[in-house]
């Protein structure tokens, strides 16, 4: 076992922390100007944490078995003030699986991929509050793969295609009036 992974942990935590943060200032109605392009920032730096993890080796707490630990934090207040603040943006069409027999174009939200990160962040981090650092980081690396890394990677596409239309768009369409409402211009 890696004997430092309670150090790994410890920045981990930290990004996450950051993560959590800056999504409640958005949530919360904190500044318009640069909505969109902060929160591109908040998950391009939660992705690059997750791949982190993803490239380690398996992180196996003693005993592999997750302990107990209070419940969940309710992250639909989060989901809702997310959705109020991108809701001009907040739907948008990913392919779900580009290499399935049949890939689909299927609708999905901002805020739902956004708080569901948090969601499964959050989870890890209630373990690392509690001491248990290498379980938390287990959490973290077990639900990138299963969860929040499809999550953040497609809010990234969502915002980054955000942010390129009210960047490059040239002619005066929809995009240019959404940008201008979640601060991208």
């Amino acid at each position: 076992m890696n004997t430092d992974w309670e150090s790994v942990a410890d920045e981990v935590a930290k990004h996450v922390a950051n993560y959590l943060d800056g999504l409640q200032r958005v949530a919360s109605g904190d500044g318009n100007e640069g909505l969109v392009p902060f929160l591109l920032l908040e998950v391009s730096q939660i992705s690059f944490t997750g791949a982190q993890l993803g490239a380690s080796e398996d992180v196996v707490p003693d005993g592999n078995v997750e302990p107990p630990h209070a419940l969940e934090g309710d992250v639909d207040a989060l989901r809702q003030g997310l959705a109020t603040r991108l809701k001009d943006v907040d739907e948008y069409v990913e392919v779900f699986d580009p290499y399935g027999a049949q890939p689909d174009l299927d609708t999905y939200r901002l805020s739902d991929d956004l708080a569901d990160i948090a969601a499964d962040l959050t989870h890890g981090l209630r373990h690392y509050e509690a001491g248990n650092r290498v379980e938390a980081l287990w959490w973290w690396q077990y639900s990138y793969f299963n969860h929040w890394g499809n999550h953040a990677g497609a809010a990234l596409r969502a915002l980054q295609s955000i942010v390129t239309h009210a960047r490059l768009d040239v002619a005066e369409d929809v995009t240019v009036g959404v940008a201008d409402e979640v601060g991208v211009s």
